[in-house]
């Protein structure tokens, strides 16, 4: 059997870093969207051959270090099934870019084996095992707009950003999660952070323009990007609501609610990046191509 699914990208609307747990994990408080920027897996119960990953960007690993190996060991591991498959991933969602592009890879996986394999997992079955992968990867299953908790483990639905247009520049320099992390702790008493129980009120009563007025990403206090004060100069020229990190970086994005405005930020852009996107918010993090 072979499903092939796209696997969404995610956009953090709020990232806040509120401790560090006893095992060492950082726990969270975020608001994350799905936006309609995506790979494509393909998933293929093969005989015999072990798990091989195929992908379309040469710089993606194919071996142990891929998140979607990963995801494969951790779904044998719960449910005890041995997976031979091949899979294929279609890069479009750019990494490292804060973006979750190795997650929702991960989480497409999933999802496509809790199928080929007839294990019948619940959602939250498969976030559990998702957690063991990565810290988006329950988010990439679930997806839409959820408040993302503890260590990305905990999520919990919010109503809908509504429909407008999304624009991501992602400068050329990347920006490694562990290293992000490991600067925070070393400035981790000079950090302001947002004032969250006002965002998460504003968020669950819809109230998104009073969100994006105040919200944050505390990572840019201590991230330096290149190019991520121009890209945001550019982007508040054109009139965008917000204009925000996603993740650890690089990538900076907007949100507009004309598609005019929207687009002429992307044309404008191009002359400090290459690596631009227009897109729009969905309400899932995965869905199957029909073939």
């Amino acid at each position: 059997m072979k499903l092939t699914v796209k696997a969404y990208a995610k956009l953090n609307l709020l990232l806040d870093i509120v401790g560090v747990l006893p095992n060492g994990y950082h726990s969270l408080n975020m608001i994350m969207q799905s936006v309609d920027l995506h790979d494509t897996v393909s998933v293929e119960e093969t005989d015999g051959q072990g798990i091989v990953i195929t992908s379309s960007d040469s710089n993606v690993p194919t071996d142990s270090r891929n998140t979607v190996w990963k995801a494969v060991l951790a779904f044998e591991e719960y449910t005890g099934k041995k997976c031979t498959v091949r899979i294929n991933i279609d890069k479009r969602i750019p990494s490292p870019a804060g973006l979750a592009g190795g997650s929702a890879d991960a989480a497409a996986t999933l999802y496509a084996l809790n199928i080929i394999y007839n294990t019948d997992l619940s959602d939250s079955e498969l976030c559990r095992i998702g957690s063991k992968v990565g810290a988006d990867v329950p988010f990439c299953i679930v997806g839409g707009t959820q408040l993302s908790q503890n260590i990305g483990d905990v999520l919990s639905p919010l109503p809908s950003i509504g429909d407008c247009h999304i624009v991501i520049g992602v400068p050329d320099t990347p920006v490694y999660t562990k290293d992000a992390y490991r600067r925070f702790d070393t400035s981790r008493d000079e950090i302001s952070h947002p004032d969250f129980t006002t965002l998460l009120s504003d968020a669950a009563n819809g109230n998104y323009d009073s969100v994006y007025k105040n919200t944050a990403n505390v990572f840019e206090q201590v991230i330096d990007v290149p190019d991520r004060v121009p890209i945001k100069a550019v982007m508040r020229k054109n009139e965008c609501e917000l204009t925000l990190m996603s993740g650890s970086g690089p990538s900076v994005f907007g949100i507009f609610k004309k598609a005019t405005d929207a687009l002429h930020c992307a044309n404008e852009l191009l002359q400090i990046t290459k690596n631009v996107c227009v897109c729009r918010p969905v309400d899932k993090g995965i869905e199957i191509v029909k073939e």
